[in-house]
């Protein structure tokens, strides 16, 4: 098929043929295969509109742009006219009266992507909207449990950790579950919405639970900045009761392939042994976000009928 998407706003309601477009494209475009022979979107600009603070996303789309041939500008909120009251919707037309073509934007409210893609005649990519989606991580994680395990249909993944908040959880779940992988979630109860069980995914009691039987599992922190007045469990009892501990992977097996979408609380939900043992995949993960970003860009642009993908 042919990519006809002008924005990545989310994985809910994308095909499977569209995942793996987009997975297959982020292969030819990886990385490990040196420099791109050609500079496709050389002359168009990515303006990278971070509300929330970001390494990992924030860098890779700026690799990712750059190896593409595209201008990267960086927005700062805290020094832009936000604070004098103007709105993000004006905020971005402005920006892209100025020349942008695309935007990647972070933000604490869900469908703030959304609102750009319907305003604005930029490609809009979603780098984390909320507790709503975050595609490009889920599309790196898919990557990811493909490149190891040589398919995603038919697979186990565990999800553990703070669901209630995680956009990462949800993107995930919507991916997965299109190319064929049974999905399980395990964490503290007030943390696993039971609403999850109707996006077709199983809830378990405790991670031990979780990894019985599972093929990946993908280990999620406790979003503090997002819990309000609720009091999590002390790390070290989060640690003992749902961290992911060398003796917890040892009994797990061999197999298991263990991911986590950072930033990580070493001893806290992953042990140090286990986040930089041979079961990890957590900075492959890193490298194959800059593929999967490369992509997303190269496609989406191609839709607006810039570039070829």
């Amino acid at each position: 098929m042919t990519w006809t998407r002008k924005h990545l706003l989310g994985l809910e309601g994308l095909a499977a043929e569209e995942i793996t477009e987009l997975l297959d494209a982020a292969e030819r475009l990886h990385p490990d295969k040196g420099p791109l022979a050609e500079r496709p979107l050389a002359g168009w600009t990515l303006v990278n509109l971070f509300f929330e603070p970001s390494t990992r996303t924030a860098l890779s789309f700026e690799k990712a742009a750059k190896r593409l041939g595209m201008d990267v500008v960086s927005f700062s909120a805290s020094s832009s006219s936000l604070k004098k009251g103007e709105t993000l919707l004006d905020t971005a037309k402005n920006i892209e009266a100025m020349g942008a073509d695309a935007f990647v934007i972070r933000h604490s409210a869900a469908g703030a992507p959304h609102l750009l893609a319907r305003h604005t005649g930029c490609a809009v990519l979603n780098a984390g909207d909320g507790c709503h989606e975050h595609p490009t991580q889920g599309l790196l994680d898919i990557y990811t449990i493909r490149e190891r395990k040589g398919r995603v249909e038919g697979l186990t993944v565990a999800i553990v950790g703070d669901i209630a908040h995680s956009r990462v959880a949800r993107s995930d779940l919507w991916g997965l579950k299109a190319l064929g992988a049974k999905v399980v979630l395990a964490g503290p109860p007030d943390l696993v919405p039971p609403e999850f069980a109707e996006f077709g995914a199983e809830r378990r009691d405790s991670i031990d639970e979780a990894l019985a039987d599972c093929d990946v599992v993908n280990m999620l922190r406790i979003q503090r900045e997002r819990l309000g007045r609720a009091h999590p469990p002390s790390p070290r009892e989060y640690n003992d009761r749902w961290g992911l501990t060398a003796e917890r992977l040892r009994r797990a097996g061999p197999e298991l392939l263990v991911l986590h979408p950072g930033p990580m609380n070493r001893g806290v939900e992953i042990d140090s042994e286990v986040a930089d043992g041979s079961q990890s995949a957590i900075l492959r993960q890193v490298t194959n976000g800059v593929a999967v970003r490369t992509a997303a860009l190269a496609l989406l642009m191609a839709a607006h009928g810039k570039g070829a993908a």
